[in-house]
């Protein structure tokens, strides 16, 4: 809530909260009647019924939403310089997910996220937003068509990483002598098979052996940290 007041306060059009909550968000609310929008206290019955979870830190925001960017590969090559690390996403279905992975890529500073147009791609819902916890207001999405060949177009300003179960390589022997396009696929199902031929590496997280794989989320995670970081080295 923080961050969508911070970055793009523009875009709330209203707000509702709870009496124990006045004091601290009398600028908020300055700001909403300069507006000339709407905003208005409730008792916890009412704002859990507006946020759809009793999960709402006693405030809630009704913002407009920003709606995906087309994603062009020819322009993702030229700035790849700027972006050491490409984070796609090939058809995350759980809302809760993907605002996890949205949250991690905030955290370690990613400015972008790839959506795919798996037909089960999830979007930032409400529930995406609730468990990324302001990290979309800092990402921008971009959604990207024909999803094997764009990130066969990547190449070769990028080293395509995917991501995969039953195969891979360790981490520590991923090569680092370009910036990284990280592909993540469906919690079931994984990558698009078409996809993951497109990849110049594919990797794997190894475990103790007990549970077979991690989550998606906590997944993305850990190669985000290990990416995210890593300059590449020249060869």
């Amino acid at each position: 809530m923080k961050a969508l007041f911070q970055t793009a306060p523009e875009r709330i059009e209203r707000l509702f909260f709870l009496p124990s909550m006045r004091g601290q968000i009398d600028d908020i609310c300055r700001m909403m009647a300069e507006a000339r929008k709407p905003y208005r206290e409730v008792e916890a019955e009412e704002l859990a019924k507006v946020a759809g979870s009793i999960l709402h830190g006693g405030i809630v925001a009704i913002a407009a939403p920003r709606a995906a960017l087309d994603f062009d590969p020819a322009k993702a090559r030229e700035a790849a310089g700027e972006v050491p690390l490409l984070l796609c996403l090939d058809g995350v279905a759980n809302p809760h997910n993907l605002g996890a992975i949205i949250r991690t890529a905030a955290f370690f500073g990613l400015d972008r996220v790839v959506l795919s147009d798996h037909p089960g791609q999830s979007g930032p819902s409400d529930a995406a937003h609730r468990v990324a916890e302001g990290g979309f207001e800092y990402v921008t999405l971009y959604r990207a068509k024909h999803f094997p060949q764009t990130i066969k177009h990547l190449k070769p300003a990028y080293r395509v990483v995917g991501t995969a179960l039953d195969r891979g390589k360790p981490l520590a022997d991923l090569p680092l002598d370009k910036p990284a396009a990280l592909i993540l696929g469906n919690e079931e199902f994984g990558m698009n098979p078409q996809a993951l031929v497109n990849c110049d590496d594919v990797v794997k997280i190894e475990g103790a052996g007990r549970i077979q794989s991690l989550n998606v989320a906590a997944t993305a995670a850990i190669l985000i940290h290990h990416l995210a970081k890593k300059k590449p080295r020249q060869a």
